[in-house]
């Protein structure tokens, strides 16, 4: 089951009680088909909170474990749009290139950051991207991550001097979105536009494409 993610909706969370997609997506399929009892959702990959998209479900086990094993494998072709502002001093980035680096996560914080080869706890994270629109207040780029690391999308355009619009988290100067009274409820201009793989039963190729939300429609 594909579902579009709204931002800043969580994929999942604990304790019970949090509203999150997992939720609604169990709600749904319970009232669906007249579920009696729990209701099961396979969660093969996850979104952050204040990023948009397509979120892939699996209804039983066999789809879970397949869809699974298709992400850890990197069979899965990711396909991203981001809205990344300029650099301090204008530029944006270049029509198309591969950026590569290594990452790790910084300790006790919800943050990745770019560290030297050597350094213990780097791995390597590699993505492609083409811009498709550009002015004077960011461009539009589309990425294909060839690795999934945490926040590597934000952390790779970030360390290159352009962040993802409304991200503070990695120095964003400019907003994305409603303003938003609670740090929980931002948003930022990263929206999982499309998915494809290969369908856990009939093992035929899927692409399945996220619209983009109202608050992208400068951007559309």
């Amino acid at each position: 089951m594909a579902v579009a993610k709204p931002a800043p909706l969580l994929t999942q969370g604990v304790p019970p009680g949090i509203p999150t997609l997992e939720v609604m997506v169990k709600a749904y399929l319970k009232e669906r088909y007249h579920k009696p009892g729990n209701v099961y959702l396979g969660i093969p990959h996850r979104l952050d909170r204040p990023v948009s998209g397509v979120v892939l479900f699996a209804r039983n086990t066999k789809a879970a474990r397949r869809l699974a094993e298709q992400f850890q494998n990197r069979q899965v072709r990711k396909v991203y749009w981001a809205v990344v502002e300029p650099s301090p001093g204008g530029e944006l980035p270049p029509p198309e290139g591969v950026w590569e680096d290594w990452l790790r996560k910084v300790q006790e914080q919800a943050r990745g950051e770019c560290v030297a080869v050597d350094t213990p706890g780097a791995r390597r994270a590699v993505l492609r991207y083409r811009r498709l629109r550009a002015g004077e207040d960011g461009a539009l780029l589309e990425i294909e991550p060839e690795t999934g690391r945490m926040h590597q999308i934000r952390v790779q355009a970030a360390s290159r001097g352009w962040p993802v619009r409304g991200d503070v988290l990695y120095g964003a100067r400019l907003p994305f979105g409603p303003p938003a009274e609670l740090p929980r409820e931002r948003i930022i201009a990263l929206h999982a536009r499309s998915l494809t793989f290969l369908h856990p039963i009939r093992y035929e190729p899927l692409t399945v494409t996220a619209p983009l939300p109202e608050t992208w429609r400068e951007w559309k």
